[in-house]
């Protein structure tokens, strides 16, 4: 007698994709992820109705600083540590001593300080190299941007006693017009050779 071929039961798989998709929920949600990093710009507002000038910048109101492929500083014409650059950018914003080689000073009327002499004609002119490193680069614009909110945490707690975040709007606005944030980014140069 011929025997009878048994027929293997087959394994049932209609649960595998619920498994897998489980899985993968499981993943995405146990994953951490670095967000914190990253550049906050605000771009400003188009201008209304006006027609488009070449606006001529004057030498001594714009900081020129310059990153090469090998992540070396340039701020003006003296090579620089990154740690020094706040330093030295606010100094240029604020131009303490009205020195002639800073930006030049105008009296300016603005609510809650009343006529008051800035440098709001200031530009600080970012311009890396192609090589320059993303780390080096995001450093350089964390350490502008911190010399911007101290020195707007700085002129907040003496006029208003309360660090820029805690302002009014109107408080804040007036802050920003005594010193606005002005940095320009240039197009990147080979200025370290090719990468």
């Amino acid at each position: 007698m011929a025997r009878k071929k048994r027929s293997v039961p087959g394994i049932n798989s209609s649960s595998t994709a619920d498994i897998a998709f489980i899985l993968l929920i499981f993943f995405l949600i146990t994953t951490s992820m670095d967000t914190d990093r990253g550049l906050a710009r605000q771009l400003p507002p188009p201008p209304q109705d006006q027609e488009l000038e070449d606006i001529i910048v004057k030498e001594r109101n714009v900081l020129a600083v310059r990153l090469n492929a090998s992540n070396q500083l340039m701020c003006g014409s003296d090579y620089i540590d990154i740690k020094d650059l706040k330093a030295r950018a606010k100094e240029f914003i604020t131009n303490p001593s009205n020195d002639p080689n800073l930006p030049e000073k105008h009296p300016k009327q603005i609510p809650f300080f009343g006529n008051v002499m800035i440098t709001d004609k200031h530009v600080i002119s970012v311009q890396n190299d192609r090589g320059t490193s993303y780390e080096t680069y995001f450093n350089v614009q964390n350490e502008l941007i911190a010399a911007y909110n101290e020195l707007r945490n700085e002129l907040a707690m003496s006029q208003f006693h309360k660090k820029y975040a805690e302002c009014s709007e109107e408080e804040q606005e007036a802050i920003r017009d005594y010193y606005p944030q002005k940095i320009s980014e240039a197009e990147p140069k080979n200025y370290g050779g090719k990468k």
